[in-house]
Formats: structure tokens, sequence, C-alpha cells
């Protein structure tokens, strides 16, 4: 890439405008890579106003624009002006701006623009109006031309913007004294032994003046009172001048306390050698050896970085992925028919000439999901809304609804709030495959509809490789839509990671080669999902899950004032139902329990369709039962089937043994005639 003519900041991120906004850092990211004209001072009437082109660069703390100058007239003049050092200062125009609460987080670069300076000290945004010919003025809610004061750079010079960023000037006085020389290896004291006699004296002496300005500034105001009770104000001592001036005029030096060549020269090391760097703690430590208070005075206080209060929260990245990715239903009372085609009675049969043509059987089931209601609410005194200035507490407290309502949704679809059945807090689900209302959990669904893994991952010779193997085999009964996804936890996903051969190398070097191996197309890490510590994960494709809700059911808020109370309440709402719409479309992957340690094999019963009797096999460690009626069967044969009768059997793992996956476990026999 040829050498850029100039460089510079197009924009800082963080910094508070002159007009109260702060640009986010994530504000213009997108815009990273892309070149935009340079046009003189935001001039958008004539081409001769367009100078060249920028290259914008994405930073941490801002953008970055690298500037070329084309070869028109003006193009060159402009490029003399900067190299002259005439002009220093850039400005961009954006739109599509996306504001909330004085924070600009989106928006776009049109251009940015030379100009002779920056309008403040500060940064500046400034919207953009038009005049209409009926004199109307409208301002461009989306459009804004946003200047920084912030030097050029020139083409051969090192950038040194990370020595002279603002954030370190209180701590790091090395990079400070730094970014004020012009060779970036001097330190404090090399700057310091530069100085004649002469000027270390001034130097000393100003340092002794500030450090007494600060012990009279307590002194002055300690308890004393006028006679309306107001401190007495004592002219000059919140100044921090160094000379002051007689009757005559002439300038006369002011006896104060003075710092000796020694006392500075050792503040100076103490600050490089014992407080990392940091002038503050360096004279902060000598004022209290030497009995000398506030003297915080001679340095800035703290800033808030952010707007808002920030939350202690869990990760929430996987809620939106969950949200987004289930089907939406215009429909809140969601049936879901399904005909199971897979028993022999269903197959097509071959034809001998004269005999009887024998009908198709299946059966025909249905699911009916019905909505309830999930709701947050919140309230608060309106002398707290009042007197909370700093912030839109009232947005504030908006967001963290909306963002704990998202993520009790999310909870819910992938494994249920986890409240107990009798709290009547829990958000209802319906559980197995008869009709309800609520939102259908995915962990806790009938095995028509999901698939069960157990693995035994806890005894010394385990490996998660064997989950991997499970999940290859339990692949076979996966009927879901298009290439799934495995929802874990950090800690089990780890566990994948960790595991390694005979060797001692890592089976999978990362989580997109996990994710091969399973099988799935991502892995998303829930956090909520520690707390199920028996679960691996889920793997599915949440396009098979349907969310419902009529209009009006939707995400609703709710504002209401108790004039009673001075309270300001707030309530957030949606009324929806869930569930799996599709057969055998989710897998859960299960630990053995501590006492579930042996593997069990169930053998399928054997059914005669002539007689209609149904034999139960023999397994050691198995139980088969009436999945209707829950009664055990006993083993051999069965009473026979009435014709058009249908026996279901549901073999179960006894106690201290597991199944490997519920998907061979559950059969249907009916007699036809």
């Amino acid at each position: 890439m040829a050498e850029a003519d100039f460089s510079g900041y197009a924009t800082k991120a963080g910094v508070k405008c002159a007009d109260g906004r702060t640009i986010s850092p994530s504000a213009f990211t997108h815009m990273d890579k892309m070149t935009v004209p340079l046009v003189w001072s935001h001039g958008h009437s004539k081409p001769d106003n367009v100078l060249g082109h920028v290259l914008l660069e994405k930073r941490n703390d801002g953008v970055y624009a690298y500037g070329y100058f084309n070869e028109t007239p003006q193009g060159q003049t402009s490029k003399l002006l900067v190299q002259h050092g005439d002009v220093k200062s850039l400005s961009i125009y954006a739109n599509k701006l996306n504001e909330s609460n004085k924070l600009v987080h989106d928006g776009a670069i049109r251009e940015v623009s030379l100009v002779l300076s920056g309008a403040n000290p500060e940064a500046t945004i400034d919207y953009v109006r038009i005049a209409h010919s009926d004199g109307e003025i409208v301002e461009l809610e989306d459009d804004a031309i946003i200047c920084l004061n912030i030097a050029l750079e020139h083409s051969g010079i090192d950038q040194i913007d990370e020595l002279i960023d603002t954030s370190k000037e209180e701590t790091n006085v090395v990079e400070h004294a730094a970014s004020s020389s012009d060779t970036a290896e001097e330190t404090v004291q090399d700057v310091y032994d530069s100085l004649d006699e002469k000027q270390k004296n001034v130097v000393n002496y100003m340092i002794g003046v500030a450090i007494q300005s600060a012990q009279d500034n307590a002194a002055a105001h300690s308890d004393s009172t006028n006679n309306e009770g107001d401190l007495i104000h004592q002219e000059g001592k919140d100044s921090m001048n160094v000379f002051e001036s007689n009757a005559s005029g002439a300038t006369k030096v002011v006896e104060r306390h003075v710092l000796s060549h020694e006392d500075v020269q050792g503040i100076v090391q103490d600050a490089i050698k014992v407080h990392a760097g940091s002038l503050k703690a360096a004279v902060e430590s000598y004022a209290v050896k030497h009995g000398l208070d506030n003297i915080e005075v001679l340095f800035p206080e703290a800033q808030t970085l952010d707007n808002m209060p920030q939350f202690n929260q869990r990760r929430m990245e996987w809620v939106q992925s969950v949200l987004s990715a289930a089907r939406k239903s215009p429909f809140s009372r969601v049936k879901t028919i399904w005909a199971d085609i897979t028993q022999a009675e269903a197959r097509a049969r071959g034809y001998i000439k004269g005999h009887y043509k024998v009908e198709e059987w299946f059966n025909v089931t249905k699911r009916v999901t019905t909505p309830t209601t999930v709701y947050k609410k919140q309230r608060m005194d309106r002398d707290d809304i009042v007197d909370i200035t700093d912030f839109d507490v009232v947005a504030w407290i908006k967001r963290e609804m909306r963002m704990m309502l998202d993520e009790e949704l999310a909870r819910a679809i992938l494994l249920g709030d986890g409240r107990a059945v009798d709290d009547d807090d829990k958000i209802k689900d319906p559980m197995g495959a008869a009709a309800g209302d609520g939102i259908r959990s995915i962990l806790h669904d009938h095995e028509l509809f999901v698939t069960t893994l157990t693995v035994n991952v806890d005894d010394a010779n385990s490996s998660y490789d064997e989950v991997v193997d499970s999940v290859m085999d339990g692949m076979e009964f996966y009927k879901g839509s298009g290439t799934p996804t495995f929802y874990t936890t950090i800690k089990e996903l780890n566990k994948f990671l960790k595991a390694k051969d005979g060797m001692g190398r890592r089976l999978y070097q990362s989580k997109a080669e996990v994710a091969m191996a399973l099988g799935v197309d991502q892995i998303v890490t829930v956090e909520v999902m520690n707390d199920y510590s028996s679960i691996i994960g889920i793997i599915v494709n949440l396009a098979d899950y349907t969310l419902g809700a009529d209009k009006g059911g939707e995400i609703n808020t709710f504002d209401d004032f108790d004039i009673d109370y001075n309270t300001q309440k707030y309530l957030m709402e949606t009324r929806l139902s869930g569930g799996l719409t599709k057969i055998k479309s989710a897998i859960v992957i299960k630990k053995s329990g501590p006492s579930d340690t042996v593997l069990a094999t169930p053998d399928e019963p054997t059914f005669n369709k002539v007689t209609g009797v149904v034999t139960i096999p023999t397994v050691t460690h198995v139980t088969y039962k009436n999945a209707d009626t829950g009664a055990t069967l006993s083993a051999g044969a069965q009473a026979a089937l009435d014709p058009g009768e249908t026996l279901p059997v549901q073999a179960v793992a006894n106690s201290g043994y597991f199944f490997a996956n519920d998907a061979q476990t559950l059969w249907a026999f009916l007699r036809r005639n």
C-alpha cells in the first residue's frame, strides 16, 4: 500500500463531546478498511472540493484515517497546507446515526474533511440542519458533523499515539515524559537533568507552591463561617498562581513552602522506581511523610467511564442465538399432527394374482400447546427518578427488564426455568406428549421428539471422546432439519478440548474441530446450563422449535403511576407458547448417574401378527412396562390382543444401570384382524 500523505484520528471513542454526547467504541467499527472521499470543510456542492480519499482503520479507541491527496490543484494546495502545518484537524460527516442516552453507537462515515481547526478543545457533534423554501428549519436526527481537535501526523513520522494516550497521563510518568519529548527514550529524569540551574530552581519552587497551596486551602476552608453561615471565601487561596504583583505593578515572589532540588529528584526517582511511573503516587507519598493534606486537589478527579452502571450478569450471547433461531408463529395455539409409518403394517406389499389386497394401517396422533404468560415487573419511587441525573435511570431499568425476560424465555426453551412444579413463579412446562399450556423445554420433552443419549464419562478410564462416539451413533435417530447446533457449557466444552490421546496430544485443537467431530454446525455455550450437572449438552436445530403468540401477545411494556405512594411501576410481559414441532428433532446428552454405572441393552419384544400375541424377552437388568398404564409386563407371552387393539411396550433400565440411548426402548404392536 502506498505511503499516506498524512494520518490522524477521524473520530475518538469514549471522548465526551461539548454537547454531552459520546461516541461508543463500536460505532464505526464496520467501516474498517473502507475508503471515503477527502473533502475541504464538508463542501459537497462542487467537485473541486474533493481533495482525495482516506482509508479508515478500526482501532480500540476510535477510527484512524490515512489520507491520500489527488493530483488536482486543490489537492496539491491542501497537501502543502498540511505539510506546512497550516491545517491540522480532521472532521467527519456521518449519517444513519443511532443514538440512545447520549451514546452514539452506530452510524456510517460518508466523508472526512480537512478543517482549519477543531471547533472546540473538546470533541463536538453538530447535527445537520436544512432550511426549506417556506423558511422552516429541520434538524436531521441521523446526520451529523463530528469534529475533534487532534493534530494530524505527516507521512514518515513515527506513530506515537500510544505514547500520548491521555488515559495514561495521570498514571505513567515515563510515558508522559516520552510523549512530551522529541526522543521517545527520554525519561522524566533526563528532561529534568537537561535544565540549567536557574530553570531547576523555578521548577522546584513551583512544585513547592502547589503543595503549600493545597495545605493553605485546607486551613482556609476548615470550619470558618461568616454571619450568614456560609464558608468564608479567602481571596487567592483557591488560586494556584505562583507569582503576584505589588502595588507598583512589579512582580514579587510570594513566600511559599519550597521543595529543594534534592526533594524533587527524590520524588521523580520515587515515581520511577517505587510507584510504577506514577508521579501522583510519588507526590502523595511525599505529602504524607511531611504532613501535607488535600494533595488530591493537584490531580483530576476520577471520571465515570460508562454512562450507566454496569450489570453483574451472566453471559448473554447465547440468548439471542436461541430466540432468533426459533421459528415464529402468529398463532399461540399450536397443534402438531404426526403419523407413525415406521411399523411393518405401513410398508408397501407385493401382490399375487387372485389374493386379497390388504389395506395399509398407521396411527395418527396430535399434540396441542397453548400459551402462558411470562412477565417482569419493576417499581421506582418518583423522587429517585428525579434525583438521579447522571443517566437515564428509567431506560436503564427497562434495559434490565428486557434483558432478563429474554434470558428467561431462552432458558425455558432449552431447559425449563428450573423452579419447582408448585412454585407460583414457575413458567408452565407441559412435559410429555399430552396437550398443555406453556413453553415445552427440550430437556424434558417426550422421547417421540427428543432422543436421550447417556454416556458414562466420570470413571477414571473414560474420555470425552466417548461422547463423540455416542453422538455419532445417536445421529441415526436424529430427524431434525439441516445441521443442528450443540448447546453446552464452557466447562463441558473444555473437557472435549482437554481430551488427549495415549501420547499426550490433544484430540481437538479448537472448538471448530469439536463441532466437526460431533457433526454440528456450531457450538454455543450456555451459562445457565451449569445448574444441570448431569447434562453434557443439547443438539438441536431451533428451526424445528416454534414460538407462537397471537396479536397483542408479543412483548409489551406498560407504565403506571401510583399517586398514593408516589411510585412509578413498569411491567414487561408476553403471552406465548413454545415446543418442538418435528419428531426426533433434538438429542439430549446426559451423564450416567453416580449409581448408574453399568450399561444395559434392551431387546425388542416379538409379535405374532396372526394370533396377536406379544412375547416379552428376558433381559437382565431390564424391566418392560405398558407405556400407557405403567404396569410391569412379565417375561413371556402376553394375552392375545383383540382385533384393532394396540399394546405399547416401554423398556426401563433397572437401578444401577443405564441405556446408551432411549430411541430403541419404545415399541407399539397392533393386531389388525
